[in-house]
């Protein structure tokens, strides 16, 4: 089992910068894979980047050159640092952990960019 533990959302305006944090507990040693999703009401959770276990990176075209996932192994914990945010960014960010067999989320943090 794996538990995961988000933070860091909040408002900010257009251009603005945010950073997520999640904490990861449990089976750590099982996991090969994480990422960040995000999801708007009424639509399905998207991608927004994911990180493998050998540290290569993917983000989603949106969010490509604004922002940069990353982890320390030594607090157990992955970051989005969101930069130049747009307010169609706004959504509910979630954490995700994959262990092969399967995916674990977090309850998520809401972003809202807005003037």
């Amino acid at each position: 089992q794996v538990q995961l533990e988000e933070s860091g959302g909040g408002l900010v305006q257009p251009g603005g910068s945010l950073r997520l944090s999640c904490a990861v507990s449990g089976s750590i040693f099982s996991i090969y894979g994480m990422g960040w999703y995000r999801q708007v009401p009424g639509k399905q959770r998207d991608v927004v980047a994911r990180i493998s276990r050998g540290g290569i990176t993917i983000y989603a075209d949106s969010v490509k050159d604004r922002f940069t996932i990353s982890r320390d192994s030594a607090k157990n914990t992955v970051y989005l640092q969101m930069n130049s945010l747009k307010p169609e960014d706004t959504a509910v960010y979630y954490c995700n952990a994959a262990d092969g067999t399967m995916n674990y989320w977090g309850r998520g943090t809401p972003v809202t960019v807005s003037s």
